[in-house]
């Protein structure tokens, strides 16, 4: 199975987690929550998805899309603010097209958000940060 190198912002301290888990990931040394940013393959998205005990924030992108890689400081930035109450998995569509063919993927970034394994929200298009976290909050929010 594979697993994503996650550094912990308090400490320092690099931890291992495997990508399709269940919890919330914590630092095996200072136990604070881990911003969640994961790169999930084909094979792995249904596990992840399935076996997330939070919401997920699925970022579907590619590596020649501008807009693409415009919003993903900000996916990072959220999943640092989100920690230990959102995932942020990205999957390149290049690489994965079978999953962007499932959700029915026509433009890039799609951002799909999860809870408990369905999807409660979609975004197409690059958004701001702030707009991000907004869009995130406000679904979050209206599903519950």
């Amino acid at each position: 199975m594979a697993s994503a190198n996650i550094k912990c912002p308090d400490c320092g301290t690099l931890n291992r987690l495997p990508v399709a888990t269940t919890g919330k990931p914590r630092c095996g040394k200072c136990h604070k929550d881990l911003p969640w940013l994961a790169e999930v393959s084909g094979d792995e998205f249904d596990e992840v998805i399935a076996t997330s005990s939070i919401p997920a924030l699925v970022d579907l992108w590619a590596p020649w899309c501008g807009p693409c890689h415009a919003v993903a400081p900000a996916l990072e930035q959220l999943s640092a603010d989100m920690a230990g109450t959102l995932r942020v998995v990205k999957v390149n569509v290049d690489e994965s097209p079978a999953v962007s063919a499932r959700l029915g993927v026509q433009g890039i970034p799609t951002m799909v958000l999860y809870r408990d394994g369905e999807e409660i929200a979609r975004q197409v298009g690059a958004l701001p940060g702030d707009q991000i976290r907004k869009w995130v909050d406000t679904s979050l929010s209206s599903a519950s």
